[in-house]
């Protein structure tokens, strides 16, 4: 594990690895909730998921070189209904389809996600279990505004989606010029 130094201190992730079996549980929940929260708002996306009822994925992670531990293995089954559930059996065996995230570094993360670009993906298993999974990686979005207008109000919630547009619009054209190269004096 590498020692992360930021403002003349250094840090040991160990001590992440250490805490993982403690958040895992509370943090793959979470995830899971909103998972099935994007799920639910796309009818079509819950009657894909459902012809696949009962079959499991295993999504894992790669992390390119970084500070950052490699997140832990999810290890999920469809349910009944169409949504997502964590799977009892958690070997790389028992999954139908294998997802495999490639994460790189949070800073390029940040500037693949202001980019509207996505990580790598591969996927091995069942060639229509992985198609309808590659379908909604596809085509399902957070409708962020639409949660954030139930939550504070249509006014509030306009004008908060305005300032993160104009925030993210902002933050994307200053990784664009710094990715463009420079000319020489």
């Amino acid at each position: 594990m590498a020692e992360f130094t930021f403002g003349g201190a250094a840090y040991n992730f160990r001590v992440l690895e250490t805490l993982l079996p403690l958040w895992k549980p509370a943090v793959t929940a979470r995830l899971l909730l909103l998972a099935n929260h994007v799920l639910l708002a796309e009818p079509a996306a819950v009657e894909r998921l459902r012809a696949h009822r009962g079959r499991s994925l295993r999504l894992d992670w790669g992390v390119e070189a970084g500070p950052w531990p490699s997140p832990p293995p999810l290890h999920l089954r469809v349910s009944p209904a169409g949504l997502l559930e964590p799977a009892d059996d958690a070997s790389p065996a028992a999954a139908e389809l294998r997802v495999r995230v490639v994460l790189p570094p949070p800073v390029q993360f940040v500037g693949l996600w202001l980019a509207g670009e996505r990580p790598a993906v591969t996927v091995e298993g069942d060639a229509q279990f992985a198609a309808d999974v590659a379908w909604l990686g596809e085509h399902l979005r957070w409708d962020v505004a639409h949660d954030l207008d139930r939550l504070l109000g249509p006014a509030a919630a306009h004008g908060l989606v305005r300032l993160l547009g104009g925030t993210r619009a902002a933050l994307a054209e200053l990784v664009r010029g710094a990715r463009r190269p420079t000319a020489s004096r």
